[in-house]
């Protein structure tokens, strides 16, 4: 790039070292970089980068502060990083004093500390912005193993991209002493959050190669615009069926009604998209005339909620979220889950039942994937949320509209089909996983539910 923006008294031009990037790749300080050409003036003070490494038994932010408490530095950025027994702190300054005499005087705390003190009048950050082309985006990674392999495949893909890491920030197993019974057990398990900054080159391109990745290694990749409503979600919404549940409600009922084989193959074919869904459903509900209505209370109290539900919801009310089951099955058992839950909404279909028996038929509209998001949309308006504060999570292919229309809808051990078409996926973790898609880490997770 050789635009220059000529201003009163100076000279503003890009420093553009790294073409394809937001960012001076040699600038630990990760904002944009500007040379600053005066015309016939030279600053009075430098900017100084000082960065200072070390055991953290040794040193801490207080000590550094006071170490140069008698040099007149005007901080101008400040940021500390700690990983187990090591921290690092960084500091931009402007200032007159020597940067020699702030680097020996650092030295001089412990002998085992790294210092480097670099220097410029040229260097440019009052105002760091960076540059109207780049977007901030979050890479969230979730694997119960993840190799040094595995990071540099991403990495490298993020390169090809265009794309800038700014922060890396584990969310699993912050908090190993919180006292809480239901703390995280993480064993193995990883999750990064990684703060990304650029335009990808393309866009298509790049959901396919994660996609790919993610199967071939096991890591749930999820790869999200970093917005202020990104970060404060109000609406979380779910299927029910082999997502709340461990279970589709209609094959167990089937099985109670002699017809299990001949429903499941039915809603099967119907959950990877090969039939239309309302066929499909209207054949199946047939297939449980003539069923005994106490039965299905006994077929809720033996359904297995999926790993993580309980704990995921209990986070979600805590937090003040709203909460909505919506559903292709029925409402019997949607609204178990709510009694047991606490879910703030259900949608589903309900079953006719006469002299104690199911008769085959539903009470119409059938809850389809239009419907799904119809009513995701109807619930956000009434709350008046944005529809990008919305999480929607489902299994199958009638759930796809509803995870479109939601800011941010996650396939969740589901269907080929749905993966490949939905924006993120989860399928490593539990369902309570979706916290980390939400920035959450182990400790926030631990506080809320203890």
């Amino acid at each position: 790039m050789s635009t220059t923006v000529t201003s009163d008294q100076k000279t503003i031009i890009p420093n553009h070292d790294k073409t394809d990037s937001c960012y001076d790749s040699h600038s630990i300080y990760k904002q944009p970089m500007y040379l600053v050409q005066t015309d016939k003036t030279t600053f009075s003070r430098m900017h100084l980068l000082l960065e200072v490494n070390g055991n953290i038994s040794t040193i801490n932010l207080i000590d550094i502060i006071h170490a140069l408490h008698d040099y007149p530095l005007t901080i101008k950025d400040i940021n500390q990083q700690s990983l187990y027994e090591s921290i690092s702190l960084t500091i931009l300054a402007e200032t007159d004093a020597s940067a020699i005499q702030i680097k020996q005087r650092l030295e001089a705390l412990d002998s085992t500390l790294q210092v480097s003190c670099t220097e410029s009048h040229t260097l440019k950050h009052d105002n760091p912005k960076t540059p109207e082309s780049c977007q901030n985006y979050t890479l969230t990674l979730l694997a119960k193993k993840l190799s040094n392999k595995d990071l540099d495949l991403i990495f490298s893909l993020l390169t090809e991209q265009a794309l800038c890491i700014s922060n890396i920030r584990r969310l699993s197993g912050e908090n190993t002493d919180s006292g809480c019974a239901d703390a995280t057990e993480t064993n193995d398990a990883l999750c990064l959050e990684i703060k990304v900054t650029g335009t990808p080159a393309d866009q298509v391109a790049l959901k396919t190669s994660f996609l790919q990745i993610a199967h071939e290694k096991g890591i749930d990749i999820a790869f999200q615009k970093d917005t202020a409503l990104r970060r404060y979600r109000r609406l979380v919404v779910f299927d029910m069926d082999s997502t709340l549940i461990e279970a589709e409600v209609i094959d167990e009922l089937a099985k109670q009604a002699g017809a299990g084989d001949k429903v499941a193959a039915i809603t099967e074919s119907a959950m990877r998209g090969e039939i239309d869904f309302n066929t499909s459903f209207e054949k199946r509900v047939r297939e449980l005339e003539g069923l005994e209505a106490w039965k299905l209370e006994q077929v809720a109290k033996q359904l297995k909620l999926t790993d993580g539900v309980e704990r995921l919801m209990l986070c979600l009310k805590r937090l003040g979220l709203k909460t909505a089951i919506l559903s292709g099955g029925f409402t019997f058992f949607g609204e178990y889950l709510q009694r047991k839950l606490g879910f703030d909404y259900v949608f589903a279909n309900t079953l006719d039942i006469e002299n104690n028996k199911v008769t085959g038929k539903i009470t119409p509209p059938i809850i389809n994937g239009e419907q799904k998001a119809l009513k995701l949309k109807a619930i956000a308006e009434k709350e008046g949320i944005q529809l990008e504060q919305v999480i929607a999570v489902g299994d199958g292919a009638n759930d796809l509209p509803m995870l479109s229309a939601a800011g941010l809808g996650i396939a969740f051990r589901a269907k080929p089909i749905v993966s490949q078409t939905a924006e993120h996926a989860l399928s490593t973790f539990g369902l309570d996983g979706i916290l980390y898609l939400m920035g959450f880490s182990d400790a926030d997770i631990d506080s809320l539910t203890c």
